[in-house]
């Protein structure tokens, strides 16, 4: 496959470092300085076990240019951070890595179409935080919903520390306050369900970019997908943005109750002042955590999500 940009130019012969913009079918576009190559891998690097997937969006590699014009990876990078889940599958146990070297995971739900289902989105703040990664939660689609009440049902996510904004395309709320947050030296990890608008943000904030945009079903009010493969994109105002697939469910990857019980931030506090430091805030006597539910101390609906999370069977490990 010969190595030129987009424009058609060559890129000549040698080595160059980069960072893989997307894989798909066994090929990479890797963005080397400005100028963007397609590149198979190579074939010790395919043999290599990696957590999840060979190379991913995000991954920092070195690519050869041949003499013949093709590109082939030669070395992928350590990785600082990566996302990963559990692949799909009732009966997979592997994990899938989302993307490698980000910094933050910015996690998209709809105020309306879908209706937000928040255990769900319980679910992406655990997969980020059990991944060491801080999160942000934007709520789109603000123009078809009362702002006052969007506000309330996500308030319990401010209370428990993460930063929420509300945003509409339509519009442009909150669109300035959204790319501020992605501008800069940092990558970013938008994800989210299928259908709350991921594509058409990056396309409000980086005019030009024209990602495919679908619409949400109206018999199951589930969106469609439109992104297949995770998609980093550079930003005119300095940055990356994955845009990634909608998620219709989510598997948490290696997640066991120490983990889980420590990605609810509203908890850690409590637990302190539990009876047994290996309280799960499941059925121990005494539990700090357990007793703050019932009293309203934190919102019944968090502790019950994690009850669920606690019990499900895609806590157990690969």
């Amino acid at each position: 496959m010969p190595a030129r940009d987009p424009g058609g130019t060559d890129v000549a012969p040698g080595r160059y470092d980069g960072r893989v913009l997307r894989a798909v079918g066994g090929v990479y576009e890797v963005l080397l300085d400005d100028v963007v190559v397609e590149a198979a891998l190579r074939g010790r690097l395919k043999r290599e076990r990696r957590t999840g997937d060979g190379v991913v969006a995000g991954d920092r590699v070195t690519v050869l240019i041949h003499d013949d014009g093709s590109a082939t990876i030669e070395a992928v990078g350590e990785r600082h951070s990566l996302l990963a889940r559990r692949a799909p599958g009732r009966n997979v146990r592997r994990a899938k890595v989302i993307a490698a070297n980000i910094d933050q995971v910015v996690v998209v739900f709809a105020a309306a179409q879908p209706e937000p289902r928040l255990r769900m989105l319980d679910r992406f703040l655990v997969l980020a935080e059990a991944n060491d990664l801080p999160a942000v939660v934007v709520v789109n689609k603000l123009d078809l919903a009362d702002e006052a009440e969007v506000r309330e049902l996500f308030r319990v996510y401010e209370e428990a520390g993460y930063p929420v904004l509300t945003v509409s395309v339509v519009d442009g709320t909150g669109l300035d306050d959204l790319q501020e947050r992605l501008c800069g030296d940092t990558v970013s990890v938008l994800t989210g369900p299928s259908g709350t608008g991921k594509s058409s943000l990056l396309n409000a904030l980086e005019p030009g970019l024209n990602l495919a945009i679908g619409e949400v079903s109206a018999a199951v009010r589930k969106g469609r997908h439109t992104t297949v493969t995770a998609r980093l994109v550079p930003l005119s105002c300095g940055g990356y943005v994955a845009d990634t697939p909608g998620l219709r469910e989510l598997g948490l990857w290696d997640v066991g109750p120490e983990t889980l019980r420590a990605c609810f931030p509203e908890f850690l506090d409590l637990a302190e002042h539990c009876r047994f430091s290996t309280c799960t805030h499941s059925h121990e006597p005494d539990c700090a955590v357990r007793d703050a539910a019932e009293t309203g101390a934190i919102p019944r609906d968090r502790y019950e999500s994690y009850r669920a999370m606690l019990e499900a069977e895609t806590l157990e490990p690969g």
